[in-house]
């Protein structure tokens, strides 16, 4: 049996390994700028960016491994015999039968350093995106509001309402609604609660009626203070900024806004009225209790909710 020797798998000529020129890399740095992109325009932005990252991924990875994956070990060719290196240098042989074939310490030190690299920079990457990234995308929970008795809402007028959505910071938490109060539906009690912001860049809109300043309520509820004016001959809602211009439903009816108003949900606990979250509308079809409502999540001024223009904006993060 022959003794186990090393023997260059590049037949003896000592070349060193080196990948060959490939775009592979490029394609695959642009599947990650996708990725990136993607999180800001669109989901299909993101899932074509990952597309080309394992395509061009993987064709990298095959590349950088071929030597590996393709090596065989050469045959030999009879050479005149050559003298017996010096005493204490390795000769390079050529192999023989039952001889394994090594590779040069040059390809596992660029196998080792590429697996190392990649290992080390997922490491320090991940939570940097995580705290960069997640934040936003991350629901969080939305508190009910407590903004009186239903008997403090008049039958089919608006009343402003203002609030704190979260009392611990103060009155920069503060927000207004205007609720109407719809009468019955089905035996229970129906309300109209709309959000303030005009849904075009998020300025707050004005009552087009007249509030009735010395009717105004105060009230406190646990932490909130919560204040309600009631109004009348309500004309719909106007935006003093830009002009929009909704109905008493909410709807758009002119000016730059997208959509209708978004709106609150609402429960009825122990006759009084609890508001919680807010979600976003397209557009009211009817009146009062009988309104068909059409909803959605929660998306931010500017943004179409319906239609093919709600594919050309951004992701919105949860909220």
């Amino acid at each position: 049996m022959n003794p186990r020797r090393d023997v260059d798998p590049h037949g003896g000529h000592g070349t060193p390994h080196e990948p060959t020129p490939t775009i592979w890399p490029v394609g695959f740095a642009i599947g990650i700028a996708c990725i990136f992109v993607g999180l800001i325009l669109s989901p299909i932005v993101v899932a074509v960016g990952a597309l080309l990252a394992a395509i061009f991924g993987f064709l990298w990875i095959r590349d950088v491994t071929k030597g590996f994956r393709g090596a065989t070990t050469p045959e030999p060719e009879p050479e005149p015999a050559a003298p017996p290196p010096p005493s204490g240098v390795a000769g390079v042989t050529e192999p023989g039968e039952g001889e394994v074939v090594r590779y040069p310490r040059s390809v596992f030190l660029e196998a080792t350093t590429l697996g190392l690299g990649a290992l080390i920079g997922g490491i320090v990457t991940a939570p940097v995106l995580g705290f960069m990234i997640l934040p936003p995308y991350v629901k969080r929970g939305h508190p009910e509001i407590d903004v009186g008795a239903i008997d403090d809402f008049p039958l089919n007028e608006y009343v402003i309402v203002t609030f704190l959505l979260g009392p611990e910071d103060g009155e920069v938490s503060r927000r207004t609604a205007y609720i109407r109060n719809n009468g019955l539906l089905d035996e229970s009690p129906s309300f109209t609660p709309l959000s303030n912001r005009c849904v075009h860049l998020g300025c707050p809109v004005q009552v087009n009626g007249l509030p009735l300043d010395d009717d105004k309520q105060e009230e406190r509820t646990g932490d909130n203070v919560l204040t309600r004016i009631p109004t009348a001959a309500t004309a719909g809602f106007g935006c003093p900024c830009h002009g929009g211009q909704y109905d008493n439903e909410g709807n758009r009816t002119a000016g730059p806004p997208v959509r209708a108003l978004d709106r609150y949900q609402f429960r009825i606990d122990n006759g009084r009225l609890l508001l919680g979250k807010t979600y976003s509308v397209s557009e009211v079809e009817g009146e009062g209790a009988d309104a068909q409502i059409h909803a959605y999540e929660l998306t931010g001024p500017g943004q179409h909710v319906d239609g093919p223009e709600a594919w050309l904006y951004p992701v919105q993060p949860p909220r």
